[in-house]
């Protein structure tokens, strides 16, 4: 879409694109969690537990890399049900699954930048919200890492809606409770298909490899 504008000083029409417009249109910036503003670091979390190479690929296959993995974040099963399916992927390991699980504590842990960075683009005048696949028992055991939180003006946390990403109610619902407009947001997502579902409905998205590259991508979107 192509729309014109008068430039003053010049006294002309300067053609300008729909991407011009989206710069002047950001208010609000919406964050993923895990690999955004935490580290969800399953792997050295096991490593913690002593398990070795061989033993973390093969809890990893039955729990974090499987399936199973986003009706934890669902919220759906309770613990007990939970177990019974990660066991159930590999009844030889049922000891190390339970070790592995009885406590996450570690498994999510602080970024130090969070905080502040939340608290810079608040200072400029955004709105700050959350949105993330996550489980009530991360939640519960990885509170500490969470200490961010009160300090953005609204989120959602997966387990507490019954939805996860890339399900398009999950964003809607953020749009709705907290009244904002898809235009008006950017979404930032370590997994390229949740940028891309948050894009599917009208939001900016910027798929998270380092701070410093979000940094530069919201910048060409005029946020600064």
């Amino acid at each position: 879409m192509v729309s014109v504008r008068i430039c003053p000083k010049q006294n002309k029409v300067v053609l300008r694109d729909a991407e011009w417009d989206k710069k002047k249109m950001i208010r609000n910036i919406i964050f993923d969690i895990g690999n955004v503003l935490t580290d969800f670091r399953w792997k050295g979390f096991l490593q913690d537990k002593g398990f070795d190479e061989a033993m973390i690929k093969r809890i990893a296959k039955a729990s974090f890399m499987s399936p199973l993995w986003n009706e934890v974040d669902r919220g759906v099963w309770d613990v007990d049900k939970l177990m019974q399916e990660f066991v159930r992927m590999d009844p030889e390991i049922e000891k190390e699954l339970y070790m592995a699980f009885e406590n996450i504590r570690g498994m999510v842990t602080k970024r130090d930048y969070a905080i502040p960075w939340i608290q810079a683009w608040k200072a400029k005048g955004y709105g700050v919200y959350y949105l993330s696949n996550f489980s009530d028992k991360a939640y519960t055991e990885c509170i500490d890492a969470l200490d961010f939180l009160p300090y953005t003006d609204g989120g959602i946390l997966s387990y507490r809606e019954r939805m996860i990403k890339p399900d398009e109610g999950i964003y809607r619902l953020l749009l709705t409770r907290y009244g904002l407009k898809a235009e008006e947001c950017v979404f930032i997502d370590d997994t390229p298909q949740n940028v891309e579902a948050a894009r599917a409905l009208g939001l900016s998205g910027i798929v998270f490899q380092t701070k410093e590259q979000v940094e530069e991508a919201l910048a060409e979107l005029g946020c600064a």
